[in-house]
């Protein structure tokens, strides 16, 4: 992780800091990227859905469990 230099709207994030539950603008700002990550994830997810194949049997999740 590294330090960088923002200009950023103190009302926005003050707004965000309320919204997302957070104690500093640091925070703030790491879980509105979190946030942001997660969705984007989620709509890829979506977007993918039915393309793969789980045909999986019970032995098959059994032994994916113990090697894991």
């Amino acid at each position: 992780m590294h330090r960088m230099t923002i200009t950023i709207d103190d009302e926005l994030v003050q707004e965000a800091k309320e919204a997302l539950g957070a104690s500093s603008k640091s925070e703030a700002i790491r879980l509105a990227l979190v946030e942001v990550v997660r969705r984007k994830r989620l709509n890829q997810a979506l977007e993918n859905g039915g393309l793969i194949d789980l045909d999986l049997d019970q032995d098959t999740l059994q032994e994916l469990r113990r090697s894991s």
